[in-house]
């Protein structure tokens, strides 16, 4: 399965009163697993950046004026995502600016049923919690560290290591439980086994076992759990 963990800067907060992608950053997952390969791309918004965008990803006007346009990057954008799932959190936000950029360029939407928003996931599994991607980097020990401010692949690094502890953490995924030190499996097998208070009632009634044991005679003196069979059926199994 090959997933794209996206995030993306931008102008403002609303596609629909003219703010702009300025920024797109994206890790490719396969099977859970970042293959390496990354997506990075600042964009020209072909407008101006205000102030208060400007405080969150520290990207001017001046810098983002010799840049690329979307329509100039939308077929390579667009290769690189094709065939994948998008992880994106708060996904609406992004999705909103990524098709209507799109739709500027004349392309199809990307169709919603192939976005998984880690936001959604977040809120199932901390109902109530702070769940910004921040406050899920402190919750599963990620350092970020390097986040001063917000930028597309680095978000995206951040929000892999997120999405893969939201959907069951590293030791599943990587199958780390089989790998554990040999001296840690050792002291857990030194552990001994609680007894149960009592002792759990018998699924197999005496014609269960009955039949069993006529089944096992049916198959010959070769069958290979004669010899652990115990009780009457085992007369009847073992046919000696």
């Amino acid at each position: 399965m090959r997933e794209i963990i996206l995030d993306t800067e931008t102008t403002g907060l609303d596609p629909l009163r003219g703010d702009r992608l300025v920024e797109i950053g994206g890790i490719e997952l396969i099977n859970h697993f970042p293959t390496g390969r990354t997506y990075h791309v600042y964009i020209n918004p072909e407008r101006s950046m205000p102030e208060e965008a400007f405080r969150v990803h520290g990207l001017s006007s001046e810098f983002l004026g010799d840049k690329p346009k979307f329509a100039e990057v939308v077929a390579e954008f667009s290769a690189f995502i094709e065939g994948a799932k998008l992880v994106i959190h708060n996904a609406s936000f992004d999705m909103g600016f990524i098709n209507a950029e799109l739709k500027r360029t004349g392309r199809p939407a990307f169709p919603s049923e192939f976005v998984i928003d880690s936001l959604s996931l977040a809120r199932r599994r901390f109902p109530g919690g702070a769940n910004s991607l921040d406050a899920l980097c402190s919750r599963f020990g990620i350092d970020n560290s390097r986040r001063t401010k917000h930028g597309a692949l680095l978000d995206a690094e951040l929000l892999a290591e997120v999405y893969i502890e939201l959907i069951g953490g590293k030791q599943t995924s990587l199958g780390l439980a089989e790998a554990r030190p040999a001296a840690v499996r050792a002291a857990r097998a030194d552990v001994p086994a609680r007894a149960r208070p009592q002792p759990l009632a018998p699924r197999l009634s005496a014609a269960d076992i009955e039949a069993h044991g006529r089944l096992v005679a049916e198959l010959g003196d070769k069958a290979i759990w004669l010899d652990i069979l115990t009780g009457p059926s085992a007369a009847t199994g073992g046919g000696s």
